[in-house]
C-alpha cells in the first residue's frame, strides 16, 4: 500500500465497517491534486461519521498524522480528509455514485480492498 498513512487510513475504514474500499494512486497524473485518493461508502450518516473517527484515531495513533483540513462531518453524506498528499473520500452509499469519483480519475492505478 506504499505508506503507514495509506494502512493506518485502510485500517480506521476496516475498523468501523467501511464498505467499497478503494485506492486510487494518482501519481502518474500530471496536475493531480494528490498522491493518492481513498474512497469508500457507510450505509448511514452516523456510519460515515464513526468511519471519519475511526480514520483519524487510527492515522494519529499509528502515523502520527492529522488531517490538514476536514470538510462534511456537519452533513455526513461526504466527507473529506485531507493528510496533504493523501485525500480521504468517505460518502453515504447514496451519493456515491452521483459523484463517481471513482471513474473520474480514469488513468489512476486503481485498488479494490477487502471490506
Amino acid at each position: 500500500m506504499e505508506s503507514a498513512l495509506n494502512e493506518a487510513i485502510v485500517q480506521g475504514m476496516q475498523a468501523k465497517k467501511a464498505q467499497d474500499i478503494t485506492l486510487l494512486n494518482l501519481k502518474k497524473i500530471n496536475h493531480a491534486v494528490a498522491d493518492y485518493f481513498i474512497i469508500c461508502s457507510g450505509s448511514a450518516q452516523r456510519q460515515v461519521e464513526a468511519i471519519a473517527d475511526g480514520i483519524m484515531e487510527a492515522t494519529y495513533q499509528q502515523a502520527d498524522e492529522r488531517p490538514w483540513k476536514q470538510e462534511g462531518l456537519a452533513v455526513r453524506e461526504w466527507v473529506l480528509l485531507d493528510y496533504g498528499n493523501v485525500v480521504v473520500h468517505i460518502f453515504h452509499q447514496e451519493k456515491r455514485p452521483y459523484y463517481m469519483l471513482d471513474s473520474l480519475w480514469g488513468d489512476a492505478a486503481i485498488t479494490h480492498i477487502a471490506s
